[in-house]
């Protein structure tokens, strides 16, 4: 059972978009992202780590999430079949 101070760590927002599991877990992967940038972005303004470093890490996360969307098959458009211009 998570802790309630987890909550306020990790917040889940609920997915309202076009239902697709695919679209789900981009979206779960998403917040995830954007929760570590805040970190990244908070702990360089404290002088935790240096902008390189931060920018190493944000560039890191960001390709894992377009290694995602292009793993789950986000925003790509499938190709008109062969009976789709039959029927026209």
């Amino acid at each position: 059972m998570s802790k309630k101070s987890d909550f306020f760590l990790y917040q889940n927002n609920r997915y309202n978009g076009d239902f697709t599991p695919e679209h789900l877990i981009f979206n779960s992967n998403l917040q995830e992202f954007t929760q570590k940038i805040s970190f990244i972005c908070s702990l360089e303004t404290a002088g935790k780590l240096t902008p390189e470093e931060s920018y190493k890490q944000i560039k890191s996360l960001w390709k894992d999430l377009k290694r995602t969307k292009k793993q789950l098959g986000i925003g790509v458009q499938t190709p008109p079949s062969d009976n789709d211009e039959a029927e026209e």
